[in-house]
């Protein structure tokens, strides 16, 4: 293998297993996580076996599907933006058509516009079958932005990316609307479990989540997002699923609710912009291959339903690090003792002293 060509290695473990329900998949099965973190590993275990200790395991609901692209285009002023942003909505059936001319499993199903001065942000929605669609999705975009030049009077091309999407950034928009897979996943913790196993009560997650996530974020000013670390369990288990890594920057955006019922602990948590793919670049690469196949997500189903399981699967990841980290953090040095006891033996263990 050349240089250009060589690939580089992250460590990966296999955690769990995490116990599934929901809309979309019933299952048990253990995850692949590859990260340098290496405390990551048994914190997101912990949180797996909360999940076999619940009646119901994590209850992931699929709440909605939509990859997005805007397009730019310039009017001659903003009467003439307005009255195309009416013809293209007016026309959707037609445009789903030139999406149906380009791609075997696009499909439009929205359109959202904004018009700022004299230019048009054109928000088209797909859904994209099992690929998590940024090529499709812009090979769509494309072919529309050209039919609207040419059907459209007094417009002009701006970009094929108008930043209206939003792509691999934190905004309010896709908290709003969502982009990628829209995932709710909720955990109902018998108070046993909290005390045995997580070490604290349902109280203390409460008001540490209140206090840490909901407060502490918005004086950070925070956008559209609450939570401790999503982004730790998105990226570990995108490189091992054959993601494309930076979609963790709007993946991130989420909130968690946490609910002290009796002394049992309701835990959730939202993820509106799950981008995720079973099919697509840097899905043939042999160990992404394998680790798609032993969870389940490369089996014979609808276009779609694959896609749809790793989406919960990711989501249920996040709630067992999520869950376990805040546990942690409501018991003074738990975190710090972990990261210097598991690091340093790692590097003890790679250096052979």
């Amino acid at each position: 293998m050349t240089e250009a060509h060589a690939i580089a290695g992250v460590p990966m473990r296999w955690v769990g297993p995490l116990r599934i329900s929901g809309n979309v998949a019933t299952t048990e099965t253990q995850v692949p996580l590859a990260t340098y973190e290496s405390p990551l590993w048994p914190s997101v275990g912990r949180g797996a076996k909360v999940s076999r200790l619940a009646e119901n395991g994590i209850v992931a609901t699929l709440v909605d599907e939509r990859m997005t692209r805007s397009v730019l285009v310039e009017a001659t002023d903003a009467l003439t933006a307005l009255t195309a942003a009416r013809t293209i909505e007016a026309r959707i059936d037609e445009l789903q058509e030139v999406v149906r001319g380009c791609s075997r499993f696009a499909q439009l199903i929205g359109i959202r516009h904004e018009i700022t001065g004299n230019l048009l942000f054109i928000r088209f929605e797909f859904s994209t079958g099992d690929a998590s669609g940024h090529n499709m999705a812009t090979l769509a975009s494309d072919a529309l932005l050209k039919h609207l030049l040419e059907t459209i009077p007094g417009i002009s091309y701006g970009s094929i990316s108008g930043n209206y999407c939003t792509d691999k950034k934190a905004t309010a928009i896709n908290g709003i609307l969502g982009r990628g897979k829209n995932v709710v996943t909720e955990l109902l913790v018998p108070r046993d479990v909290v005390a045995d196993v997580l070490h604290t009560t349902a109280a203390k997650i409460a008001q540490l989540n209140l206090r840490k996530n909901l407060l502490g974020t918005l004086l950070a000013g925070g956008i559209r997002s609450a939570n401790a670390h999503y982004a730790n369990m998105l990226l570990a288990f995108y490189l091992a699923t054959g993601q494309d890594a930076a979609n963790i920057v709007e993946g991130s955006q989420g909130v968690v609710t946490a609910e002290d019922r009796d002394g049992d602990l309701y835990f959730a948590c939202t993820l509106p912009n799950l981008i995720v793919g079973t099919v697509g670049n840097g899905k043939g690469l042999g160990f992404v291959e394998t680790n798609l196949n032993r969870l389940g997500c490369r089996e014979d189903r609808a276009p779609g339903e694959n896609a749809r399981r790793l989406a919960v699967l990711a989501a249920a990841t996040v709630l067992c690090g999520e869950l376990s980290l805040l546990a942690a953090q409501t018991n003074p040095g738990e975190l710090m003792r972990a990261h210097v006891q598991l690091e340093r033996a790692n590097s003890t263990a790679k250096v052979g002293v």
